[in-house]
């Protein structure tokens, strides 16, 4: 228990009680000493969260922003190379200290080989070192957290067996992912995605007892846990920050944009889609229109896409300001799982906002709002598109509808008040 052996022996050790009576006074009191006292939280990530160009990494550094408010935050964080100081800084205010645990790609490839061996899914070998395992029960026996977060299944083997109390943010259902790669990879990679869906699976199944409670984005995900208790799997929403996301009246500069880190293959494959079997019939139509994929790390697929029209940004230091120079938000998905951070961030920028069904699903009753809209076919992408681009009062009435609707539910704070509860 976190609170003092002075209210243990003050409140719990009178003889004349009776044992039923101990326990609920113990429970009564440990919730009550949470929410007036800090605790410190470990929080346990598979990458450095800033800057925010991965959805993971945007999860975190809110969840991290808004919790340290009332706990003592002690970050780790595994990291390929190094992190700039600016990055560390961004996380300064909000954590009492920083553990970067060096994650060799080296060491990285031999893991993938031993999981490989071991039955393990591949992503939990590529991020797992007995180095680092150590480091971490060395950290844990130094700072003597009262709690543990952990973020993604890919982290659990470091804390799983750790005696104290624990929370697992699934964030999505990755083996449904890896399903999914395989749906669409070519005939050489299908067995690759086939088994890591299967162990992933697995891995997702095992690792729901070793945690108190278990955390995830949408209801969608939560349901294709393969696990009979999924249930408990509470829903903690992700966010948007408003005061960086607000609407600008400005004038337009480019009229179609997608975004995401450019570099994820469900990226990759909405880019293509949207720039090669969306994008030339509209423009078409509408000569002189023009399309912006905007995001990090361009895969080579991607890059390929620069054409008349279409620019391929790269990295950006403001995607706010990208979102004000557009004026329709287009993501085509047909690949991934999980809530699109992409699509809050456009709605609190007043951008009406075309979807697939796979990604605008995670957004409950978004559509029935009208909210959103989303597409089963490339016609109707084009036609939904192009509707836009010429009825004022529709493109009006969803660009307003998003906003209000994202405003309603998406909020980083109330999201995270949810989190910390289950750490009591």
């Amino acid at each position: 228990m976190i609170f003092s052996k002075e209210i243990n022996r003050l409140f719990l050790t009178k003889s004349k009680q009776k044992p039923c009576l101990k326990k609920m006074y113990l429970c009564i009191l440990e919730k009550t000493y949470c929410h007036i006292v800090k605790m410190k939280i470990l929080v346990v990530l598979s990458r450095f969260p800033y800057p925010l160009e991965k959805g993971d990494k945007l999860r975190a550094y809110h969840q991290i922003r808004c919790l340290s408010e009332k706990h003592d935050i002690v970050l780790v964080a595994l990291h390929d190379r190094e992190v700039p100081e600016e990055a560390v800084e961004q996380l300064r205010p909000y954590c009492s200290k920083m553990y970067l645990l060096r994650q060799g790609k080296v060491r990285s490839a031999l893991n993938v080989f031993f999981a490989f061996f071991k039955g393990l899914p591949i992503q939990c070998g590529y991020f797992y070192s007995t180095k680092n395992r150590r480091e971490i029960e060395r950290i844990v026996n130094d700072e003597r957290p009262d709690r543990i977060y952990c973020q993604l299944i890919r982290m659990a083997e470091y804390v799983k067996d750790l005696a104290i109390k624990k929370v697992l943010d699934y964030q999505d259902v990755f083996s449904k992912g890896m399903w999914r790669r395989y749906e669409n990879a070519n005939f050489l990679a299908k067995p690759f995605f086939k088994m890591e869906s299967r162990r992933v699976a697995r891995y997702e199944s095992n690792v729901f007892d070793k945690f108190d409670a278990c955390t995830i984005i949408t209801e969608v995900d939560r349901d294709l846990i393969p696990h009979p208790r999924r249930d408990e799997i509470v829903i903690v929403h992700n966010g948007v920050q408003f005061e960086q996301f607000q609407y600008r009246g400005e004038n337009k500069s480019c009229d179609l944009i997608f975004s995401g880190n450019m570099g994820y293959a469900p990226n990759v494959d909405a880019a293509e889609y949207l720039a090669k079997e969306i994008f030339p019939p509209l423009r078409a139509r509408f000569p002189g229109l023009k399309l912006v994929l905007c995001g990090a790390s361009p895969a080579p697929r991607v890059q390929a896409l620069r054409a008349d029209g279409v620019t391929v940004t790269g990295w950006v230091d403001s995607m706010r300001d990208w979102y004000a120079m557009a004026r329709v938000f287009v993501a085509p998905m047909r690949m991934g799982t999980g809530l699109q951070n992409k699509l809050l961030e456009a709605m609190s920028m007043q951008l009406p906002c075309v979807t697939s069904p796979l990604a605008g699903k995670p957004l409950e009753n978004a559509e029935a709002a009208g909210a959103v809209v989303t597409c089963c076919t490339t016609e109707e992408y084009i036609e939904t598109i192009a509707r836009l681009l010429q009825d004022a009062d529709y493109y009006r009435q969803l660009s307003e509808r998003g906003n209000r609707y994202v405003h309603g539910k998406y909020d980083w704070k109330a999201a995270t008040d949810r989190l910390e509860q289950l750490f009591h």
